[in-house]
């Protein structure tokens, strides 16, 4: 080799060194210090976010258990039952242990439990799951809970419209004290009737206590729930530590004490088994980054190209191009870190397309994509460039709205969203509708994190196609709440039709306007729970329509009615039928096997189904009604005049009865008087060749006004309310109808 070559090799590694190496070691360096401040800086923000949160967690959960003991006592306290035996509770008290006293420890977890007479005067007490002398009220708790008592009793008297809240069903009066020696949530509630049937003097109601600690099971869940490390009650905090406090203080501002805990450290825990790690991997990038040099051109050349085709792989739908779930999730957690920082709002908006399945099965799957790919261009069009849309399931697309200012701007987008979806969407030379339901969930205000913000979204869809789809819902705590006893009740449900417990048939007798005889009964299904008692219908009945269990459970009501009826002297036996078993098409063949199992006649039965999901599924229900119709069973239109109301529609389907709405004959007599558009429905009815029944008949006026204008046959409390079969069996094994009527009519 030359010596000028060798010479020019030398400067060219000198100049490499001068040039390349020198200044990204010193880059690194400048790196290292710079990497090393912001993870200290990033470990105390993380710290202090911690705390916040931890602090919220444990303000928030305070102010809904504050909130919760009151709703838990309104279970018991809004109840005729209660009523009656806490008027009788010298004759009953294991009633008021199993459902006023020991059954709020067991269920609620409330710590006491007292009961006021009219006069202030204790008549019953519960501490710690026991019943105890009622004097402990006056040893206890009578101090603190006279002022709320007498608040009570003063917003009894004289009501006044902001004394019940929005989600409460009677007034209250709440505080925080110290009772028994402990930090504790004191609630008043009164116990009254659910069905406004049983007469109170205002002011005059028997009163309910409820006591909750806040320094056991409140604290305990703090710990347990939500990993709050040391969480407990102090009368003070310890000088010179490091926990944090939140204060509690009654509603007159007056200190009660402090929920303490220690604060998590996630910052200053990641600095300690960091730092050891940083210091070694400094020193083994000084040593390699010479090497590393040489092919950094090359190698960042080949690592951008193939990088950004297996990010967009990576974090896109192939049929839309919009964000995938990953990529949706990642964004979605780091907007929320952002806007936490920066005091700022997101909405999270999921959307569900309404309308899909039946396009698909129409139309096909390769029109089924189509229309996915044309919603997607549509939801983009609509959004800001700093916004994001995501197909994160089948049909199912998710929107983050960023850097907004409250809920207004979400509300808005909502209503471009459901007008711009609902338009025709043309696919393979036809035009196809769909619609969309949105939930929509605040970021930070509902949640702070990710996954929690994500569940609350899908929440609030739920509830938006629970009330009928194609229309946007906001989350609210309620809804949390709501699904999860939604949930709990439909597995008990399954539960109870698996097994036959807890379910049983009434029936509520149809008269005769004219004679007063018994003419028929409407089948009416009842569900006692364990520990809860009844659940309302009203309740249970649409969980068991979504859930898939409506059919099942029709089925069984309809083969216990008509085994009943097949020896009770009515001419009908009326059950009510979901639009779902109609359009099941092998409904009309199940019900011709049930009646001749039963041996009950075909004429005898009457099917009822309510107006709006008639006509809504008319087309499907149709085939069905066609067919029972042939075989002899009646069929009647419950709630007639709350939906369409068509005559025509009527006489197109052949119903033999129709039933006036409870709502308008509650109207008879009075100030917005029903009483003509009852007289208009039977004139109608009349002329069409229908038969009337009216429901929910309640006075004397009621039921002479009805007779009197030619209704066929009348149903309700003034007449006989709902009864098991046995006491059916009774009332005609006693002489038919004539010694049931003396009492009812």
């Amino acid at each position: 080799m030359e010596p000028g070559q060798h010479s020019t090799g030398g400067a060219g590694r000198r100049r490499f060194v001068a040039q390349v190496v020198a200044p990204a070691l010193a880059t690194v360096a400048a790196m290292a210090v710079l990497i090393a401040a912001l993870v200290l800086f990033s470990a105390r923000q993380a710290d202090r976010l911690a705390f916040q949160r931890e602090h919220g967690v444990i303000s928030t959960v305070l102010a809904q258990s504050i909130a919760r003991i009151a709703h838990d006592q309104e279970g018991v306290t809004v109840w005729d039952d209660a009523v009656r035996h806490v008027r009788a509770f010298d004759q009953d008290p294991v009633w008021l242990d199993t459902n006023l006293g020991v059954w709020m420890r067991t269920y609620y977890g409330h710590d006491e439990a007292f009961l006021l007479n009219p006069k202030n005067e204790p008549i019953y007490a519960m501490r710690g799951g026991r019943r105890i002398s009622a004097s402990a009220y006056q040893r206890g708790v009578e101090d603190i809970a006279a002022p709320l008592v007498a608040e009570l009793r003063r917003k009894l008297r004289h009501p006044s419209p902001g004394d019940v809240g929005p989600s409460a069903l009677t007034p209250g009066t709440i505080d925080l004290a110290i009772v028994s020696g402990h930090p504790a949530i004191v609630s008043v509630k009164p116990i009254t009737s659910d069905t406004g049937t049983i007469p109170q003097a205002a002011g005059t109601e028997f009163l309910h206590i409820a006591v909750r600690y806040l320094d056991t099971d409140f604290t305990r869940e703090l710990s347990e729930r939500y990993q709050l490390e040391g969480a407990a009650f102090a009368k003070q905090p310890l000088a010179g530590r490091t926990e944090g406090a939140v204060p509690l203080l009654s509603s007159s501002k007056q200190l009660i004490g402090y929920v303490v805990w220690q604060p998590f450290q996630p910052g200053s825990l990641l600095v300690k088994r960091v730092a050891p790690v940083m210091g070694a991997s400094l020193l083994l990038i000084f040593a390699i980054v010479t090497i590393l040099l040489r092919h950094v051109r090359q190698g960042t050349l080949r690592l951008e190209a193939s990088e950004a085709q297996a990010q967009h792989l990576a974090f896109h739908d192939p049929l839309t191009g919009l964000a995938n779930r990953a990529l949706f999730d990642d964004r979605l957690a780091h907007q929320l870190a952002h806007a936490r920082a920066a005091s700022s709002s997101l909405a999270l908006l999921y959307l569900d397309l309404d309308g899909f399945k039946s396009v698909n099965d129409t139309l096909g799957h390769p029109a089924g994509d189509e229309l996915i790919r044309q919603v997607g261009t549509r939801l983009a069009s609509l959004v800001r460039s700093t916004d994001l849309v995501a197909r994160v399931g089948g049909d199912e697309f998710a929107i983050i709205q960023c850097d907004i200012e409250g809920p207004a701007e979400a509300e808005i987008l909502c209503m471009r969203i459901v007008e711009e979806i609902s338009r025709p969407i043309d696919i393979a030379g036809t035009q196809a509708r769909v619609g969309v339901s949105i939930g929509i969930a605040m970021g930070p205000a509902d949640a702070s994190e990710r996954i929690d913000l994500a569940r609350k979204a899908d929440i609030a869809l739920y509830e938006a196609k629970s009330a009928g789809k194609g229309r946007y819902t906001f989350f609210a705590e309620g809804m949390d709440a709501s699904l999860r006893r939604r949930k709990e009740i439909e597995t008990a449900l399954r539960a109870a039709l698996e097994t036959r417990t807890g379910l049983e048939v009434f029936y509520q007798p149809l008269y005769s306007a004219q004679s007063g005889a018994i003419t028929g009964a409407e089948a009416l299904v009842r569900w006692r729970r364990p520990q809860q008692g009844f659940i309302s219908p009203t309740i249970f009945v649409p969980i068991a329509e979504e859930a898939g269990l409506i059919e099942q459970l029709g089925e069984w009501v309809l083969e216990q009615a008509c085994r009943a009826a097949v020896k009770w002297p009515i001419g009908t036996i009326s059950v009510n039928v979901s639009a779902v078993q109609l359009r099941n098409a092998h409904f009309a063949e199940r019900v011709t096997e049930i009646l001749k199992q039963s041996g009950l006649e075909p004429a005898r039965l009457e099917v009822e189904i309510t107006e709006t999901s008639f006509i809504e599924n008319a087309a499907n229900c149709q085939p069905n009604l066609t067919a029972l119709r042939a075989r002899g069973v009646k069929i009647a239109l419950d709630d007639f005049g709350t939906g369409y109301s068509s005559f025509t529609h009527l006489r197109n389907f052949d119903v033999d009865r129709i039933k006036i709405d409870r709502s308008f004959v509650s109207g008879i007599g009075s100030t917005e008087d029903g009483s003509p558009i009852i007289q208009a429905i039977i004139d109608l009815a009349k002329a069409s060749g229908l038969k009337v029944t009216a429901e929910g008949v309640e006075t004397a006026e009621q039921r002479f006004f009805l007779s009197q204008i030619g209704c066929n046959s009348l149903q309700g409390y003034l007449l006989s309310r709902p009864m098991p079969a046995k006491a059916m069996d009774a009332v005609f094994r006693v002489g038919g109808h004539s010694s049931a009527l003396a009492d009812t009519n």
